[in-house]
């Protein structure tokens, strides 16, 4: 399920071919339960962040555990899954380039 918490944009990213630009995005939830979001571009050093807080009508506390165990449970999947990703980029970039 998705839930929309809140959205930011990051700017500024130069045009490259596609798979070149790099972006680094970080989720953190705080012991407030407060959600820390930032996104950074490698290659210019532009960032931006959003701190999200738990507000009414938002996730319940158990909700937010019973993702946390969900994404520790996944995080080896996760792993293979953005390797697979990165080669068939790797893929992509060398027969279009």
């Amino acid at each position: 399920d998705n839930n929309m918490l809140g959205k930011f944009q990051l700017d500024g990213i130069a045009p490259a071919p596609r798979g070149v630009p790099q972006i680094e995005v970080s989720f953190d939830i705080d012991f407030n339960g407060i959600m820390h979001v930032a996104a950074t571009d490698k290659a210019s050093n532009k960032s931006t962040k959003i701190a999200i807080a738990n507000e009414e009508g938002r996730l319940s506390g158990e909700d937010i555990e019973r993702m946390l165990q969900e994404a520790a449970r996944n995080k080896e999947e996760d792993a293979r899954h953005r390797k697979r990703v990165e080669a068939k980029n790797a893929l992509e970039n060398y027969a279009y380039s």
